[in-house]
């Protein structure tokens, strides 16, 4: 799991937010009851969690449920909860902030889902109406090639015309790697070593391949991405195959 500069900063922020609060409210102890700083911290958690991750969300829910009991019940400065409802209260807002955190990650990643499902249906529909009112099928190749290499996080991708010479790896129609027969794990393995051929076909016609030269440290594509290349390369092939014979 790769940690960016922004997920660093919003565990800070869930370790150190709900301390902030906590003690910004203890001159109002006197007069604001438990409940209500109980919510005030729950707010809290709500935006850490709708700024960072799941990791986040859960260390801020953690961080104002110690906080609250430290600072705002009764031994103060104390982990001990005397009140029987000061101790509901603080189980609450743990629970409560745990839940929010996991909503808020949830509805993050099905935000991205749905920008990356966007993307991809824009790169296909792109590419068909290239194909569709380009003359040249060189053209279409180019932009296949500059869609795969932005997908894929290559750091080379170049198309060979009809040639197929070497075992070099291969991603399949499924979306799966294999390398000298056998499915290669590339969630956990990652890319395999040099180029990986990716193959152009058409009504059952080979007109060439792409070779796929990844980026040194590039994470693995999701499957999604990598049917969405092989749908790629399948348009380029029907571009060739529609504008000229397959060369040997």
């Amino acid at each position: 799991m790769r940690f960016t500069v922004r997920d660093v900063l919003t565990l800070v922020a869930g370790a150190v937010a709900p301390l902030v609060a906590a003690l910004l409210l203890l001159p109002l102890r006197g007069s604001v009851t438990p409940t209500n700083t109980a919510l005030v911290l729950v707010v809290v958690v709500v935006a850490v969690s709708a700024l960072g991750n799941r990791a986040a969300g859960a260390l801020a829910a953690l961080s104002a449920a110690v906080w609250f009991d430290f600072f705002h019940t009764r031994p103060y400065e104390s982990l001990h909860i005397q009140d029987r409802s000061d101790l509901v209260t603080a189980v609450l807002l743990l629970a409560v902030g745990l839940i929010v955190s996991q909503l808020a990650a949830r509805g993050r990643t099905l935000g991205r889902v749905a920008a990356t499902d966007a993307s991809h249906l824009e790169r296909l529909h792109g590419t068909a109406r290239l194909a569709s009112l380009s003359t040249s099928s060189d053209e279409v190749v180019r932009q296949v090639r500059a869609e795969l290499a932005e997908i894929l996080e290559l750091r080379d991708c170049r198309f060979e015309y009809g040639t197929l010479t070497g075992r070099p790896p291969r991603l399949e129609p499924d979306g799966s790697v294999r390398v000298d027969g056998w499915v290669w794990d590339l969630e956990l393995q990652g890319w395999p070593d040099g180029a990986t051929e990716l193959r152009a076909v058409a009504h059952g016609r080979y007109q060439g391949r792409f070779l796929l030269t990844p980026a040194p440290g590039a994470v693995p594509p999701s499957l999604e991405a990598r049917l969405v290349a092989v749908d790629l390369a399948a348009q380029a092939a029907a571009a060739l195959d529609d504008d000229r014979p397959v060369r040997a």
